[in-house]
Protein backbone atom coordinates (compact mmCIF):
# COMPACT_ATOMS: atom_id res chain seq x y z
CA UNK A 1 0.00 0.00 0.00
CA UNK A 2 1.88 3.63 -1.17
CA UNK A 3 0.21 5.78 1.73
CA UNK A 4 1.21 9.14 -0.29
CA UNK A 5 2.25 8.48 -4.09
CA UNK A 6 1.78 12.34 -5.13
CA UNK A 7 3.54 13.64 -1.92
CA UNK A 8 0.85 16.02 -1.10
CA UNK A 9 1.58 15.67 2.80
CA UNK A 10 4.50 17.51 4.75
CA UNK A 11 7.05 15.05 6.58
CA UNK A 12 6.31 17.21 9.68
CA UNK A 13 2.65 17.42 10.40
CA UNK A 14 0.93 20.52 11.34
CA UNK A 15 -2.99 20.38 11.56
CA UNK A 16 -6.01 21.18 13.38
CA UNK A 17 -5.81 17.41 14.79
CA UNK A 18 -6.67 16.36 18.17
CA UNK A 19 -6.57 13.09 20.12
CA UNK A 20 -9.99 13.25 20.77
CA UNK A 21 -9.84 14.66 24.13
CA UNK A 22 -10.18 18.38 23.49
CA UNK A 23 -11.11 20.43 20.91
CA UNK A 24 -9.26 20.85 17.51
CA UNK A 25 -7.45 23.98 16.89
CA UNK A 26 -8.03 25.87 14.22
CA UNK A 27 -4.42 26.46 12.56
CA UNK A 28 -3.28 30.10 12.91
CA UNK A 29 -2.33 32.67 10.24
CA UNK A 30 1.11 31.70 10.86
CA UNK A 31 0.64 28.10 10.86
CA UNK A 32 -1.01 28.50 7.83
CA UNK A 33 2.13 30.29 6.34
CA UNK A 34 4.35 28.02 7.39
CA UNK A 35 2.79 25.44 5.92
CA UNK A 36 1.97 26.97 2.44
CA UNK A 37 5.80 27.85 2.38
CA UNK A 38 6.80 24.59 3.38
CA UNK A 39 5.31 23.49 0.37
CA UNK A 40 6.95 25.93 -2.24
CA UNK A 41 10.06 24.94 -0.39
CA UNK A 42 9.59 21.37 -0.74
CA UNK A 43 8.60 21.52 -4.61
CA UNK A 44 11.84 23.77 -5.10
CA UNK A 45 13.97 21.82 -3.41
CA UNK A 46 12.64 18.26 -4.92
CA UNK A 47 13.32 19.90 -8.74
CA UNK A 48 17.07 21.03 -7.31
CA UNK A 49 17.73 17.30 -6.42
CA UNK A 50 16.22 16.00 -9.44
CA UNK A 51 13.25 13.90 -7.30
CA UNK A 52 10.14 12.88 -7.79
CA UNK A 53 8.27 15.21 -4.79
CA UNK A 54 7.31 11.56 -2.67
CA UNK A 55 11.02 10.37 -3.20
CA UNK A 56 11.90 13.71 -2.20
CA UNK A 57 9.50 13.68 1.28
CA UNK A 58 10.48 10.63 2.45
CA UNK A 59 14.23 11.52 2.72
CA UNK A 60 15.84 13.17 5.39
CA UNK A 61 16.10 16.59 2.96
CA UNK A 62 12.61 16.78 3.06
CA UNK A 63 12.29 17.05 6.74
CA UNK A 64 15.23 19.36 6.19
CA UNK A 65 13.27 22.02 3.64
CA UNK A 66 10.27 21.88 5.61
CA UNK A 67 11.74 22.79 8.92
CA UNK A 68 13.60 25.77 7.38
CA UNK A 69 10.44 26.87 5.54
CA UNK A 70 8.58 26.68 9.18
CA UNK A 71 11.55 28.83 10.14
CA UNK A 72 11.50 31.36 7.35
CA UNK A 73 7.47 31.67 7.96
CA UNK A 74 7.87 32.15 11.80
CA UNK A 75 10.90 34.98 10.93
CA UNK A 76 8.88 36.99 8.84
CA UNK A 77 5.73 37.15 11.09
CA UNK A 78 8.00 38.55 14.32
CA UNK A 79 8.55 34.58 16.20
CA UNK A 80 11.85 35.19 18.18
CA UNK A 81 11.34 32.18 21.34
CA UNK A 82 12.90 29.73 19.12
CA UNK A 83 13.83 28.22 16.10
CA UNK A 84 14.88 24.81 13.89
CA UNK A 85 18.67 24.39 13.86
CA UNK A 86 19.38 23.56 10.61
CA UNK A 87 22.07 24.59 7.81
CA UNK A 88 20.69 25.84 4.37
CA UNK A 89 22.13 23.42 2.69
CA UNK A 90 20.60 20.42 4.21
CA UNK A 91 18.09 19.92 2.18
CA UNK A 92 20.47 19.25 -0.59
CA UNK A 93 23.14 17.45 0.83
CA UNK A 94 21.75 13.81 2.19
CA UNK A 95 25.05 13.62 4.28
CA UNK A 96 24.63 17.44 5.92
CA UNK A 97 20.74 16.28 6.58
CA UNK A 98 21.94 12.89 8.18
CA UNK A 99 24.52 14.66 10.25
CA UNK A 100 21.54 17.16 11.69
CA UNK A 101 18.40 15.27 11.24
CA UNK A 102 19.31 11.31 11.39
CA UNK A 103 19.35 9.20 15.29
CA UNK A 104 21.82 9.22 17.72
CA UNK A 105 19.48 9.11 20.86
CA UNK A 106 18.20 6.35 22.41
CA UNK A 107 14.15 7.30 22.88
CA UNK A 108 12.26 5.83 24.71
CA UNK A 109 8.09 6.92 23.97
CA UNK A 110 6.25 6.58 27.59
CA UNK A 111 2.72 6.90 26.23
CA UNK A 112 1.86 4.97 22.95
CA UNK A 113 -1.64 3.47 22.13
CA UNK A 114 -3.52 0.85 20.05
CA UNK A 115 -6.55 -1.42 19.49
CA UNK A 116 -7.90 -4.67 19.53
CA UNK A 117 -8.99 -4.95 15.86
CA UNK A 118 -10.75 -8.54 16.52
CA UNK A 119 -13.25 -5.52 18.52
CA UNK A 120 -14.03 -7.78 21.17
CA UNK A 121 -15.06 -5.11 23.44
CA UNK A 122 -17.62 -3.63 20.64
CA UNK A 123 -20.83 -4.51 23.39
CA UNK A 124 -22.56 -2.73 25.50
CA UNK A 125 -23.38 0.73 25.06
CA UNK A 126 -19.56 1.96 26.00
CA UNK A 127 -18.56 -0.67 22.82
CA UNK A 128 -20.87 0.73 20.33
CA UNK A 129 -19.54 4.19 20.67
CA UNK A 130 -16.10 3.45 20.92
CA UNK A 131 -16.96 1.30 17.40
CA UNK A 132 -18.12 4.55 16.02
CA UNK A 133 -15.74 6.65 17.24
CA UNK A 134 -12.73 5.03 16.05
CA UNK A 135 -14.25 3.98 12.49
CA UNK A 136 -15.71 7.42 11.94
CA UNK A 137 -14.22 10.25 13.53
CA UNK A 138 -10.76 9.28 13.91
CA UNK A 139 -8.39 9.28 10.45
CA UNK A 140 -7.40 6.09 10.92
CA UNK A 141 -10.77 4.80 9.53
CA UNK A 142 -10.19 6.49 6.11
CA UNK A 143 -7.28 4.12 5.42
CA UNK A 144 -8.81 0.94 6.98
CA UNK A 145 -9.43 -1.90 4.36
CA UNK A 146 -11.85 -3.37 6.69
CA UNK A 147 -12.25 -3.42 10.17
CA UNK A 148 -10.11 -1.63 13.35
CA UNK A 149 -6.62 -3.15 11.61
CA UNK A 150 -5.22 0.45 11.38
CA UNK A 151 -5.30 0.71 14.85
CA UNK A 152 -3.88 -2.52 15.93
CA UNK A 153 -0.49 -3.72 17.48
CA UNK A 154 0.84 -4.05 13.58
CA UNK A 155 0.05 -1.00 13.13
CA UNK A 156 1.66 0.45 15.90
CA UNK A 157 5.04 -1.70 14.86
CA UNK A 158 4.92 0.09 11.46
CA UNK A 159 3.96 3.98 12.55
CA UNK A 160 6.69 3.86 15.75
CA UNK A 161 9.10 1.23 15.34
CA UNK A 162 9.39 1.69 11.40
CA UNK A 163 8.60 4.60 10.36
CA UNK A 164 10.01 6.79 13.43
CA UNK A 165 13.17 6.81 15.17
CA UNK A 166 11.73 4.98 18.87
CA UNK A 167 13.87 2.22 20.35
CA UNK A 168 11.26 1.52 23.22
CA UNK A 169 7.41 2.08 23.84
CA UNK A 170 4.74 1.97 26.42
CA UNK A 171 1.41 0.71 24.97
CA UNK A 172 -0.84 3.15 27.67
CA UNK A 173 -4.18 2.28 28.51
CA UNK A 174 -7.03 3.99 27.43
CA UNK A 175 -10.42 4.31 29.68
CA UNK A 176 -13.09 2.03 29.93
CA UNK A 177 -14.95 -0.65 31.99
CA UNK A 178 -13.90 -4.14 31.81
CA UNK A 179 -15.53 -5.73 28.50
CA UNK A 180 -16.19 -2.43 26.52
CA UNK A 181 -12.38 -1.32 26.59
CA UNK A 182 -10.70 -0.76 23.18
CA UNK A 183 -7.00 -1.85 24.82
CA UNK A 184 -8.37 -4.50 26.84
CA UNK A 185 -5.31 -6.09 29.18
CA UNK A 186 -4.94 -9.28 27.52
CA UNK A 187 -4.96 -7.65 24.05
CA UNK A 188 -2.32 -5.21 25.03
CA UNK A 189 0.14 -7.95 26.56
CA UNK A 190 -0.72 -9.11 22.87
CA UNK A 191 0.69 -6.13 21.33
CA UNK A 192 3.83 -5.80 23.52
CA UNK A 193 4.08 -10.03 22.60
CA UNK A 194 4.48 -9.39 18.89
CA UNK A 195 6.14 -6.01 19.30
CA UNK A 196 8.97 -7.80 21.44
CA UNK A 197 8.93 -10.67 19.30
CA UNK A 198 9.80 -8.89 16.02
CA UNK A 199 12.51 -7.09 17.97
CA UNK A 200 14.06 -9.91 19.94
CA UNK A 201 13.96 -8.28 23.49
CA UNK A 202 12.19 -6.13 25.23
CA UNK A 203 11.27 -2.92 23.23
CA UNK A 204 7.80 -2.42 24.76
CA UNK A 205 6.15 -2.28 28.19
CA UNK A 206 2.92 -2.36 29.53
CA UNK A 207 0.63 0.14 31.76
CA UNK A 208 -2.31 -1.83 33.48
CA UNK A 209 -5.33 0.90 33.25
CA UNK A 210 -7.12 1.24 36.45
CA UNK A 211 -10.48 2.98 37.04
CA UNK A 212 -10.65 2.79 40.95
CA UNK A 213 -13.78 4.51 41.13
CA UNK A 214 -15.10 1.58 39.01
CA UNK A 215 -16.52 -1.47 41.05
CA UNK A 216 -14.22 -4.74 40.71
CA UNK A 217 -11.06 -2.61 39.46
CA UNK A 218 -8.39 -2.62 42.29
CA UNK A 219 -9.69 -6.58 43.15
CA UNK A 220 -7.66 -6.96 38.93
CA UNK A 221 -4.31 -4.81 39.69
CA UNK A 222 -3.49 -8.62 41.12
CA UNK A 223 -3.94 -10.46 37.97
CA UNK A 224 -2.59 -7.47 35.83
CA UNK A 225 0.64 -7.95 38.05
CA UNK A 226 0.93 -11.96 38.06
CA UNK A 227 -0.84 -12.84 34.73
CA UNK A 228 0.36 -9.48 32.35
CA UNK A 229 3.42 -8.72 34.19
CA UNK A 230 2.26 -4.84 33.58
CA UNK A 231 5.40 -2.39 33.89
CA UNK A 232 2.91 0.87 35.71
CA UNK A 233 -0.35 1.56 36.42
CA UNK A 234 -2.49 4.05 34.15
CA UNK A 235 -5.20 6.65 35.68
CA UNK A 236 -7.74 8.97 34.00
CA UNK A 237 -8.64 10.90 37.34
CA UNK A 238 -11.13 12.95 35.71
CA UNK A 239 -13.58 10.10 34.23
CA UNK A 240 -15.98 8.48 36.49
CA UNK A 241 -18.57 5.99 35.46
CA UNK A 242 -21.53 8.44 36.77
CA UNK A 243 -19.54 11.74 35.24
CA UNK A 244 -17.80 12.38 38.43
CA UNK A 245 -13.82 11.87 38.82
CA UNK A 246 -11.33 11.59 41.65
CA UNK A 247 -8.53 13.26 43.07
CA UNK A 248 -5.33 11.41 43.87
CA UNK A 249 -5.05 12.10 47.10
CA UNK A 250 -8.64 11.30 48.29
CA UNK A 251 -9.93 8.14 49.71
CA UNK A 252 -10.34 6.66 46.22
CA UNK A 253 -7.21 7.40 45.28
CA UNK A 254 -5.36 6.59 48.39
CA UNK A 255 -7.01 2.99 48.36
CA UNK A 256 -5.27 3.19 44.52
CA UNK A 257 -2.04 4.12 45.69
CA UNK A 258 -1.88 1.40 48.84
CA UNK A 259 -2.80 -1.31 46.69
CA UNK A 260 -0.36 -0.35 43.76
CA UNK A 261 2.53 0.04 46.82
CA UNK A 262 1.28 -3.42 48.22
CA UNK A 263 2.18 -5.37 44.66
CA UNK A 264 5.07 -3.77 44.12
CA UNK A 265 4.25 -1.78 40.78
CA UNK A 266 5.25 1.68 42.42
CA UNK A 267 5.08 3.84 38.83
CA UNK A 268 2.02 5.50 38.32
CA UNK A 269 1.04 7.39 34.83
CA UNK A 270 -1.82 9.64 35.49
CA UNK A 271 -3.68 12.14 32.58
CA UNK A 272 -3.61 14.97 34.15
CA UNK A 273 -4.55 17.94 32.26
CA UNK A 274 -6.56 18.28 28.87
CA UNK A 275 -9.49 18.80 30.81
CA UNK A 276 -12.81 16.29 28.79
CA UNK A 277 -15.43 17.91 27.51
CA UNK A 278 -18.85 16.89 29.90
CA UNK A 279 -16.48 15.98 32.88
CA UNK A 280 -15.70 17.85 35.75
CA UNK A 281 -12.88 20.49 35.36
CA UNK A 282 -11.72 20.21 39.04
CA UNK A 283 -10.66 16.69 38.37
CA UNK A 284 -8.38 17.77 35.39
CA UNK A 285 -6.19 19.85 38.16
CA UNK A 286 -2.79 18.01 38.63
CA UNK A 287 -2.16 19.47 41.41
CA UNK A 288 -3.25 16.17 43.23
CA UNK A 289 -0.40 14.28 41.37
CA UNK A 290 2.31 17.17 43.23
CA UNK A 291 0.61 16.54 46.47
CA UNK A 292 0.71 12.39 46.40
CA UNK A 293 4.05 12.30 44.93
CA UNK A 294 5.43 14.18 48.09
CA UNK A 295 3.26 12.00 49.91
CA UNK A 296 4.86 8.74 48.63
CA UNK A 297 8.59 9.43 48.02
CA UNK A 298 9.03 6.10 47.55
CA UNK A 299 6.80 5.82 44.23
CA UNK A 300 7.13 7.21 41.00
CA UNK A 301 4.67 9.92 39.22
CA UNK A 302 4.85 10.68 35.67
CA UNK A 303 1.99 13.33 34.79
CA UNK A 304 0.76 12.72 31.32
CA UNK A 305 0.11 16.22 29.44
CA UNK A 306 1.64 18.61 31.75
CA UNK A 307 -1.47 19.96 32.72
CA UNK A 308 -1.45 21.53 29.63
CA UNK A 309 -5.15 23.07 28.10
CA UNK A 310 -5.94 23.46 24.51
CA UNK A 311 -6.67 27.03 23.51
CA UNK A 312 -4.04 28.59 26.21
CA UNK A 313 -1.20 30.57 25.31
CA UNK A 314 1.60 29.48 26.85
CA UNK A 315 3.62 32.17 28.21
CA UNK A 316 6.43 32.67 31.09
CA UNK A 317 5.44 31.08 34.26
CA UNK A 318 2.48 33.26 36.33
CA UNK A 319 1.97 31.96 39.40
CA UNK A 320 -0.98 34.20 40.68
CA UNK A 321 -3.16 33.28 37.28
CA UNK A 322 -2.21 29.42 36.53
CA UNK A 323 -2.97 28.09 33.55
CA UNK A 324 -2.03 24.86 31.30
CA UNK A 325 1.43 23.94 32.20
CA UNK A 326 1.57 27.19 34.87
CA UNK A 327 -0.59 24.33 36.73
CA UNK A 328 1.75 21.84 36.99
CA UNK A 329 4.51 24.39 37.47
CA UNK A 330 2.89 25.90 40.34
CA UNK A 331 1.82 22.08 42.31
CA UNK A 332 5.21 21.25 41.93
CA UNK A 333 6.32 24.20 43.78
CA UNK A 334 4.20 23.90 46.57
CA UNK A 335 4.80 20.30 47.15
CA UNK A 336 8.83 21.26 47.80
CA UNK A 337 10.33 19.74 44.24
CA UNK A 338 13.12 21.47 43.01
CA UNK A 339 15.18 20.81 39.75
CA UNK A 340 16.06 17.42 38.84
CA UNK A 341 14.99 16.60 42.09
CA UNK A 342 11.97 14.12 43.36
CA UNK A 343 9.74 11.54 42.33
CA UNK A 344 7.05 13.69 39.85
CA UNK A 345 7.79 14.05 36.46
CA UNK A 346 6.46 16.23 33.36
CA UNK A 347 5.15 14.12 30.34
CA UNK A 348 4.98 15.61 27.13
CA UNK A 349 2.52 13.20 25.03
CA UNK A 350 0.11 15.32 23.11
CA UNK A 351 1.80 18.82 24.88
CA UNK A 352 5.13 19.19 22.41
CA UNK A 353 2.42 18.33 19.51
CA UNK A 354 0.66 21.15 20.19
CA UNK A 355 3.21 23.85 20.81
CA UNK A 356 6.22 22.60 18.09
CA UNK A 357 4.25 24.78 15.55
CA UNK A 358 4.43 27.98 17.81
CA UNK A 359 8.02 29.21 18.17
CA UNK A 360 7.29 31.11 20.73
CA UNK A 361 4.88 28.85 22.83
CA UNK A 362 7.31 26.01 22.14
CA UNK A 363 9.89 27.72 23.79
CA UNK A 364 7.53 28.87 27.31
CA UNK A 365 6.50 25.67 27.41
CA UNK A 366 9.97 23.71 27.05
CA UNK A 367 12.02 26.75 28.65
CA UNK A 368 9.66 26.77 31.67
CA UNK A 369 9.49 23.00 32.43
CA UNK A 370 13.55 23.00 31.90
CA UNK A 371 13.48 25.54 34.46
CA UNK A 372 11.30 24.32 36.95
CA UNK A 373 11.50 20.46 36.51
CA UNK A 374 14.91 20.21 35.19
CA UNK A 375 16.17 18.51 32.41
CA UNK A 376 16.44 14.73 34.47
CA UNK A 377 12.36 15.45 35.68
CA UNK A 378 10.70 15.63 32.26
CA UNK A 379 9.77 12.43 30.09
CA UNK A 380 8.93 11.76 25.99
CA UNK A 381 5.65 11.08 25.33
CA UNK A 382 4.19 11.13 21.84
CA UNK A 383 0.12 9.59 21.85
CA UNK A 384 1.15 7.83 18.94
CA UNK A 385 -0.57 6.62 17.32
CA UNK A 386 -3.55 9.09 17.53
CA UNK A 387 -1.25 11.52 15.71
CA UNK A 388 0.16 9.28 13.54
CA UNK A 389 4.59 8.16 13.36
CA UNK A 390 5.80 10.36 15.96
CA UNK A 391 8.83 11.43 13.36
CA UNK A 392 8.17 14.56 13.01
CA UNK A 393 7.67 15.38 17.26
CA UNK A 394 11.03 13.42 16.77
CA UNK A 395 12.67 15.11 14.82
CA UNK A 396 10.98 18.84 15.45
CA UNK A 397 12.38 18.31 19.11
CA UNK A 398 15.88 17.24 17.86
CA UNK A 399 16.37 20.21 15.85
CA UNK A 400 15.03 23.07 18.76
CA UNK A 401 16.98 25.65 20.05
CA UNK A 402 14.88 28.28 22.38
CA UNK A 403 16.36 31.70 21.77
CA UNK A 404 19.34 33.55 22.97
CA UNK A 405 16.97 36.55 23.85
CA UNK A 406 14.15 34.37 25.47
CA UNK A 407 16.79 32.87 27.75
CA UNK A 408 18.18 35.93 28.93
CA UNK A 409 14.87 37.47 29.74
CA UNK A 410 12.76 34.07 31.39
CA UNK A 411 15.73 32.40 32.45
CA UNK A 412 15.50 29.22 30.54
CA UNK A 413 18.21 26.46 30.86
CA UNK A 414 19.32 25.76 27.22
CA UNK A 415 18.03 22.97 25.55
CA UNK A 416 21.27 21.17 25.09
CA UNK A 417 22.42 18.04 23.31
CA UNK A 418 22.63 16.70 26.71
CA UNK A 419 19.43 18.07 27.90
CA UNK A 420 17.61 16.55 24.54
CA UNK A 421 19.04 13.00 25.36
CA UNK A 422 17.66 12.98 29.22
CA UNK A 423 14.20 13.91 27.70
CA UNK A 424 13.97 11.57 24.77
CA UNK A 425 14.91 8.66 26.20
CA UNK A 426 17.18 8.66 29.42
CA UNK A 427 14.59 10.03 31.95
CA UNK A 428 12.11 7.34 31.38
CA UNK A 429 14.68 4.54 31.44
CA UNK A 430 15.65 5.56 34.38
CA UNK A 431 12.48 5.58 35.65
CA UNK A 432 11.41 2.26 34.14
CA UNK A 433 14.79 0.62 34.56
CA UNK A 434 16.16 -0.31 31.28
CA UNK A 435 19.35 -1.13 30.56
CA UNK A 436 20.23 1.50 27.92
CA UNK A 437 24.08 0.38 26.88
CA UNK A 438 22.75 -3.04 26.15
CA UNK A 439 19.86 -1.74 24.16
CA UNK A 440 21.40 0.66 22.22
CA UNK A 441 24.38 -2.13 21.81
CA UNK A 442 21.85 -3.95 19.74
CA UNK A 443 20.10 -1.71 18.13
CA UNK A 444 21.07 -2.69 14.65
CA UNK A 445 21.71 -5.99 15.53
CA UNK A 446 18.21 -7.51 16.68
CA UNK A 447 15.26 -8.21 14.16
CA UNK A 448 14.00 -5.30 13.91
CA UNK A 449 16.95 -3.66 13.28
CA UNK A 450 17.43 -5.74 10.23
CA UNK A 451 13.68 -4.98 9.31
CA UNK A 452 14.70 -1.15 9.78
CA UNK A 453 17.26 -1.42 7.30
CA UNK A 454 15.28 -3.08 4.70
CA UNK A 455 12.38 -0.92 5.13
CA UNK A 456 14.59 1.89 4.99
CA UNK A 457 15.22 1.23 1.52
CA UNK A 458 11.92 2.21 0.64
CA UNK A 459 9.88 3.72 3.33
CA UNK A 460 6.55 4.38 3.17
CA UNK A 461 5.45 6.66 5.74
CA UNK A 462 1.78 8.03 5.70
CA UNK A 463 2.55 10.95 7.09
CA UNK A 464 -1.01 11.04 8.53
CA UNK A 465 -2.69 12.24 11.58
CA UNK A 466 -5.55 10.21 12.81
CA UNK A 467 -7.83 12.59 15.19
CA UNK A 468 -10.51 14.65 14.53
CA UNK A 469 -9.70 17.62 12.67
CA UNK A 470 -12.74 20.04 12.89
CA UNK A 471 -15.22 21.29 15.18
CA UNK A 472 -18.06 18.91 13.59
CA UNK A 473 -16.09 15.78 14.13
CA UNK A 474 -15.01 16.92 17.56
CA UNK A 475 -18.38 17.77 18.49
CA UNK A 476 -20.10 14.24 17.25
CA UNK A 477 -17.60 12.53 19.34
CA UNK A 478 -18.39 14.19 22.54
CA UNK A 479 -22.23 13.81 21.41
CA UNK A 480 -21.72 10.29 21.25
CA UNK A 481 -19.62 9.52 24.26
CA UNK A 482 -20.93 11.85 26.95
CA UNK A 483 -17.43 13.07 27.01
CA UNK A 484 -15.48 10.94 28.28
CA UNK A 485 -11.96 10.06 27.57
CA UNK A 486 -9.86 8.52 25.22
Amino acid sequence: MDFDPDGRRLPIKVDSTSNGEYLPQPLGHAQRAANALAHERVAAAAQRRGQGRRQFLTSLGGAAATLLAFNEAHAALGATGSRYALSADAPFEPELATAELAKREFIFDVQTHCVDPAARWAKGRDGKLWQRNLFEVFGQGSVCDEGYECYSARRLLKDVYLDSDTDVAVVSALWGSQGSNPTPIDYAAEARAIINEAQGRERCLLHGGVMPNEAGELERMQEMVDVHGVSAWKLYPQWGPDGVGFHMDDPVGITFLERARELGVKIVAAHRGLPLPGLQYEYSDPADIARVAARYPDMTFLCYHSGFEPGVTEGPYDPDNPRGVDRLIRAHQEAGFTPNQGNLYAELGGVWREHMSKPDAAAHVIGKLLKYFGEERICWGTDAIWFGSPQDQIQAFRSLRISDAFRERYGYPALSDHARARILGLNGAEVYGLDVDALTRQRHADRIGRIRDTYAQRPNPGYQTHGPKTRRDFFRLIGETGGRPG
